[in-house]
């Protein structure tokens, strides 16, 4: 539920950071500033193919699509709903391509919240356009792919992989910057940042999505799914958007209409469906009343 709250949040500073930046670079520059850190982090002891996986489709496929989605129209507030079709995608892989199998009270949460936030991205596409829709679903099914590179990779410390998947997304993006953008328009934007008006919510938003959202965030998120299977900590990111929500109803006037509340509770009682799996070990650990 941290997590939740961290990432909600994160598409506030999304929307900030690309108000000054534009998309590729700011996902670039949103690993970059992280590499000095790994001179002080030993590599993760996991395969090469996995850190690389998780690299690649989290860190820049995900982003790439999702900064790309936001910059061409896709609000923040769906933004965030939409992203978190990564859930399903990764139950659904985990259970066909690692063989986790699913109990029915999951089956049956993971459809509830499924159901909802269906629901609510049918209301909310009704005033937005496909194409950033369809984009933002490709950034979902990437972070789903890379949520089994995670869970493969099996890290003694998934902080220690949080980090050092920065390593991946920097060359790809300042790549894609240079031949979509323009070779300058990104270091432009960053050597100009302190003489605009957007400049200070712009670094205000990249401190939190590299420390708060990538760092703090993706590390939990890391360690849970090292530890419990993907099919229950997957839906606890669809809370994301009750979060993405509330902080752009607050901090950005976009206000929910009560149709997408009512599908919002459908979504917070369906993941607490989908983790039973967890409050049954857990009343199974603990000591019987004498």
């Amino acid at each position: 539920m941290v997590v939740a709250v961290l990432w909600g949040g994160n598409f506030i500073a999304l929307d900030q950071g690309l108000g000054h930046f534009p998309p590729f670079f700011f996902a670039g520059l949103r690993f970059a500033v992280l590499l000095p850190v790994l001179l002080f982090v030993p590599r993760p002891q996991v395969k090469w193919r996995w850190l690389i996986g998780y690299g690649l489709f989290f860190g820049t496929l995900q982003f790439a699509f999702l900064f790309v989605a936001m910059e061409i129209g896709m609000p923040t507030g769906l933004a965030s709903l939409v992203q978190q079709a990564s859930a399903p995608f990764t139950v659904v892989l985990g259970a066909l391509l690692l063989r986790e199998k699913l109990t029915p009270v999951q089956l049956l949460g993971i459809s509830a919240a499924v159901l909802g936030m269906v629901a609510i991205g049918w209301h909310r596409a009704q005033t937005a356009t496909l194409l950033p829709l369809l984009i933002t679903v490709c950034g979902a099914f990437s972070w789903a792919l890379g949520n089994l590179c995670s869970r493969k990779a099996e890290a003694p410390n998934p902080l220690h992989l949080t980090l050092w998947i920065a390593i991946v997304p920097p060359l790809p993006m300042f790549t894609a910057s240079t031949l979509v953008e323009g070779p300058s328009t990104g270091w432009h934007a960053l050597t100009t940042v302190l003489d605009s008006p957007t400049g200070i919510a712009a670094l205000t938003g990249l401190a939190y999505t590299s420390l708060l959202a990538t760092v703090i965030g993706s590390g939990l998120w890391t360690t849970l799914l090292g530890r419990y299977p993907a099919s229950t900590v997957a839906p606890f990111s669809l809370l994301v958007p009750v979060v993405g929500f509330s902080t752009a109803w607050l901090l950005l006037g976009e206000r929910p209409h009560p149709f997408e509340l009512a599908a919002g509770a459908v979504v917070v009682g369906g993941v607490l469906l989908g983790s039973a799996r967890i409050n049954r070990r857990r009343a199974a650990l603990e000591p019987a009343p004498v």
